[in-house]
Protein backbone atom coordinates (compact mmCIF):
# COMPACT_ATOMS: atom_id res chain seq x y z
CA UNK A 1 0.00 0.00 0.00
CA UNK A 2 1.16 3.50 -0.85
CA UNK A 3 1.60 6.29 1.86
CA UNK A 4 0.04 9.33 1.04
CA UNK A 5 2.33 12.38 0.07
CA UNK A 6 5.13 9.65 -1.07
CA UNK A 7 5.95 8.73 -4.83
CA UNK A 8 6.17 4.89 -3.77
CA UNK A 9 6.29 2.43 -1.23
CA UNK A 10 10.03 2.12 -1.95
CA UNK A 11 10.93 5.60 -1.15
CA UNK A 12 8.66 5.83 2.00
CA UNK A 13 10.90 6.69 5.46
CA UNK A 14 9.72 5.97 8.28
CA UNK A 15 8.89 8.26 11.51
CA UNK A 16 11.28 6.19 13.10
CA UNK A 17 13.95 6.63 10.14
CA UNK A 18 13.49 10.65 10.92
CA UNK A 19 13.84 10.69 14.23
CA UNK A 20 16.88 8.82 13.71
CA UNK A 21 18.42 11.14 10.91
CA UNK A 22 18.00 14.04 13.68
CA UNK A 23 19.88 12.19 16.25
CA UNK A 24 16.92 12.51 18.48
CA UNK A 25 16.03 9.06 20.52
CA UNK A 26 12.76 8.58 21.69
CA UNK A 27 12.68 8.80 26.11
CA UNK A 28 10.34 5.86 27.69
CA UNK A 29 6.98 7.48 27.26
CA UNK A 30 6.55 9.48 30.64
CA UNK A 31 4.45 7.93 33.44
CA UNK A 32 1.13 9.98 34.29
CA UNK A 33 1.29 12.32 37.29
CA UNK A 34 -1.40 11.33 38.92
CA UNK A 35 -4.49 8.79 38.57
CA UNK A 36 -5.13 9.06 34.85
CA UNK A 37 -4.02 7.61 31.82
CA UNK A 38 -1.19 8.88 29.75
CA UNK A 39 -2.82 7.94 26.41
CA UNK A 40 -6.39 6.96 25.43
CA UNK A 41 -7.35 4.97 21.91
CA UNK A 42 -10.88 5.22 20.84
CA UNK A 43 -12.15 3.95 17.71
CA UNK A 44 -9.30 4.85 15.12
CA UNK A 45 -7.78 7.16 17.46
CA UNK A 46 -5.35 7.87 19.79
CA UNK A 47 -4.90 11.25 21.97
CA UNK A 48 -2.11 12.12 24.95
CA UNK A 49 -2.78 13.18 27.82
CA UNK A 50 -0.46 16.63 28.37
CA UNK A 51 3.04 16.14 28.16
CA UNK A 52 4.96 18.75 29.53
CA UNK A 53 9.11 19.50 28.66
CA UNK A 54 10.80 16.01 30.47
CA UNK A 55 14.29 14.90 30.48
CA UNK A 56 14.79 12.09 32.69
CA UNK A 57 11.78 12.55 34.50
CA UNK A 58 12.53 16.34 35.37
CA UNK A 59 11.13 19.56 33.74
CA UNK A 60 13.92 20.99 31.59
CA UNK A 61 12.33 24.19 31.17
CA UNK A 62 10.18 26.34 34.06
CA UNK A 63 8.63 29.74 34.07
CA UNK A 64 6.65 32.20 31.95
CA UNK A 65 7.13 32.23 28.41
CA UNK A 66 8.00 35.99 27.21
CA UNK A 67 9.43 36.19 31.11
CA UNK A 68 11.81 34.24 32.26
CA UNK A 69 11.27 31.66 29.02
CA UNK A 70 12.90 33.64 25.47
CA UNK A 71 11.65 32.27 22.03
CA UNK A 72 14.69 30.02 21.47
CA UNK A 73 13.60 28.48 24.94
CA UNK A 74 10.35 28.65 24.31
CA UNK A 75 10.34 26.75 20.69
CA UNK A 76 12.73 24.22 22.08
CA UNK A 77 10.49 23.47 25.47
CA UNK A 78 7.57 23.08 22.78
CA UNK A 79 9.69 20.67 21.09
CA UNK A 80 10.70 18.51 23.60
CA UNK A 81 7.24 18.41 25.19
CA UNK A 82 6.30 17.43 21.47
CA UNK A 83 9.27 14.78 21.52
CA UNK A 84 7.61 13.32 24.68
CA UNK A 85 4.21 13.24 22.83
CA UNK A 86 5.70 11.28 20.26
CA UNK A 87 6.96 8.87 22.51
CA UNK A 88 3.37 8.53 23.95
CA UNK A 89 1.76 7.68 20.16
CA UNK A 90 4.44 4.83 19.99
CA UNK A 91 4.19 3.68 23.60
CA UNK A 92 -0.08 3.15 21.99
CA UNK A 93 0.51 1.82 18.74
CA UNK A 94 4.04 0.02 18.94
CA UNK A 95 5.07 1.38 16.14
CA UNK A 96 4.94 4.98 14.79
CA UNK A 97 4.29 3.79 11.22
CA UNK A 98 1.21 2.87 12.39
CA UNK A 99 0.39 6.12 12.72
CA UNK A 100 -1.91 7.50 9.86
CA UNK A 101 -2.24 11.22 10.43
CA UNK A 102 -1.55 13.56 13.23
CA UNK A 103 -5.11 15.21 13.34
CA UNK A 104 -4.42 18.00 15.79
CA UNK A 105 -2.02 19.40 18.41
CA UNK A 106 -2.67 21.48 21.17
CA UNK A 107 -0.70 23.54 23.34
CA UNK A 108 -1.27 25.68 26.48
CA UNK A 109 1.68 28.21 27.61
CA UNK A 110 2.15 29.83 30.70
CA UNK A 111 2.85 33.47 29.51
CA UNK A 112 4.25 36.52 30.71
CA UNK A 113 1.73 39.53 30.32
CA UNK A 114 1.82 41.06 27.20
CA UNK A 115 3.18 38.06 25.19
CA UNK A 116 2.04 37.69 21.66
CA UNK A 117 3.56 35.36 20.06
CA UNK A 118 2.42 31.69 20.94
CA UNK A 119 2.30 30.48 17.55
CA UNK A 120 6.05 31.06 17.24
CA UNK A 121 6.42 29.41 20.38
CA UNK A 122 4.72 26.11 19.83
CA UNK A 123 5.98 26.06 15.89
CA UNK A 124 8.66 24.06 17.89
CA UNK A 125 6.04 21.22 18.34
CA UNK A 126 4.24 21.93 14.53
CA UNK A 127 8.09 21.64 13.00
CA UNK A 128 9.15 18.55 14.72
CA UNK A 129 5.43 16.51 14.10
CA UNK A 130 5.68 17.36 10.89
CA UNK A 131 9.74 16.15 10.27
CA UNK A 132 8.76 13.18 11.67
CA UNK A 133 5.86 11.99 10.33
CA UNK A 134 5.63 14.29 6.96
CA UNK A 135 2.78 14.97 5.06
CA UNK A 136 0.88 12.78 7.83
CA UNK A 137 2.41 15.24 10.34
CA UNK A 138 0.49 17.75 8.84
CA UNK A 139 -2.11 18.71 11.76
CA UNK A 140 -4.68 21.49 13.02
CA UNK A 141 -3.90 23.00 16.32
CA UNK A 142 -5.15 25.37 19.27
CA UNK A 143 -3.28 27.38 21.27
CA UNK A 144 -3.92 28.08 24.93
CA UNK A 145 -2.80 30.60 27.54
CA UNK A 146 -2.87 29.33 31.04
CA UNK A 147 -2.21 32.46 34.18
CA UNK A 148 -0.43 29.11 36.01
CA UNK A 149 0.69 26.03 34.82
CA UNK A 150 1.00 22.87 36.52
CA UNK A 151 4.74 22.20 37.98
CA UNK A 152 5.32 25.73 36.49
CA UNK A 153 6.05 24.56 33.21
CA UNK A 154 6.10 26.71 30.15
CA UNK A 155 3.91 24.67 27.90
CA UNK A 156 2.02 21.64 27.80
CA UNK A 157 1.56 19.96 24.57
CA UNK A 158 -1.66 17.28 23.72
CA UNK A 159 -1.52 15.54 20.38
CA UNK A 160 -4.48 13.42 18.61
CA UNK A 161 -3.56 11.08 15.94
CA UNK A 162 -5.68 8.36 13.21
CA UNK A 163 -4.30 5.01 13.75
CA UNK A 164 -4.25 3.08 10.69
CA UNK A 165 -6.21 0.22 10.03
Amino acid sequence: MQHPGVASAQTYVTPEARLTAEGIVLPPAPGPLGPYRPWVTFGSLVMTSGQFPFIDGRLAYSGRIGGSIGPKDAYAACRLAAINGIAQLKDAVGSLTSIKQIVRLEGTMQVAMGFRDHPKALDGASDLINLVFGEAGRHSRMIYSNPEMPLDSPVLIVLLAEIRD
